[in-house]
């Protein structure tokens, strides 16, 4: 699983791509996770790079997914109707 930084802004952006394209390249099997549970302060170019990210698991024909996106860009994604194409669905509790 890969992890966000705390920090992703427009700022953060070019320097976590890279890193976050090189850890992708680095593990070229099974689903490409994204843990964005220690995000706290982004803007737009979170979603860009996450983007990014998704484009270039798809392109390794690897499914991709955010896990542990904060409120805040749930929204985020929401508003740019980006939601659907990089928030993972919780997984289903298993029923008895």
């Amino acid at each position: 699983m890969l992890l966000l930084p705390a920090t992703l802004t427009l700022r953060e952006s070019r320097d976590t791509l890279r890193l976050l394209s090189q850890a992708l390249q680095g593990e070229r099997d099974g689903e490409v996770l994204v843990d964005a549970s220690p995000l706290q302060q982004f803007d737009t170019a979170a979603l860009a790079v996450l983007l990014e990210c998704r484009r270039l698991a798809l392109a390794f024909g690897r499914p991709f997914g955010v896990r542990n996106a904060p409120e805040k860009l749930s929204a985020l994604a929401a508003l740019y109707g980006v939601n659907e194409l990089l928030l993972a669905p919780a997984p289903a509790a298993a029923t008895a």
